[in-house]
């Protein structure tokens, strides 16, 4: 169990060079998805995460929604690398909009006062923990995945769009997809100045 557990966590890496060839059918995607949801951890079981999960041209909808809000921000004779990167996150077979419902947390932050400054630490902690259970599944499939923040330049457009409640907090974003190149190789620091074992 622990080799195949270390196997998924080192399975899972930013994968960039995406393409949308069907590894899981859109419904296998969709219930993998709903059930990390589901079964996140999160803070007095407050469940405060939302997604939005992007296909067709959806997906392709989202990405030239942010091709266009950068070009209006980025100099020109810099874009192109940031068109260029975008390309690569169209180029793939979905998206998956990450979100937190800050009613949620406003609520608890009400009921209980003791704990209010924690709950945004602790909603923020809970949306982590989603985006990496998510991106761990899609990995176990040999499903491709990186995780991006455009928000909070986007944020208005995706509201607006897809009509998401005002409360909803996007956090992140996650283009995913068949993974047409490796990942490069990863340096790590040394383990001994990372964990400190006393007993």
């Amino acid at each position: 169990m622990a080799n195949c557990m270390a196997g998924l966590l080192e399975k899972r890496r930013s994968i960039y060079n995406l393409g949308s060839k069907e590894i899981l059918n859109d419904e296998a995607v969709i219930e993998l998805i709903k059930n990390a949801v589901k079964n996140c951890p999160s803070a007095f079981n407050s469940q405060s995460a939302r997604v939005l999960i992007l296909l067709g041209e959806h997906h392709h909808k989202f990405w030239k929604m942010v091709h266009d809000i950068l070009q209006a921000k980025v100099p020109a004779d810099k874009f192109a690398s940031t068109a260029a990167k975008i390309a690569g996150f169209d180029a793939a077979r979905g998206t998956i909009l990450y979100f937190e419902d800050m009613d949620v947390v406003h609520d608890l932050q009400a009921r209980f006062p003791l704990y209010r400054e924690n709950f945004e630490h602790w909603s923020e902690q809970s949306a982590g923990m989603l985006q990496y259970i998510v991106w761990t599944a899609l990995a176990e499939q040999n499903i491709g995945a990186s995780l991006q923040h455009y928000n909070p330049l986007v944020d208005d457009a995706v509201s607006k769009e897809w009509k998401v409640p005002a409360s909803w907090r996007l956090v992140a974003e996650m283009p995913f997809g068949s993974i047409e190149a490796t990942a490069d190789e990863k340096s790590f620091l040394p383990l001994e100045d990372r964990v400190k074992i006393f007993r």
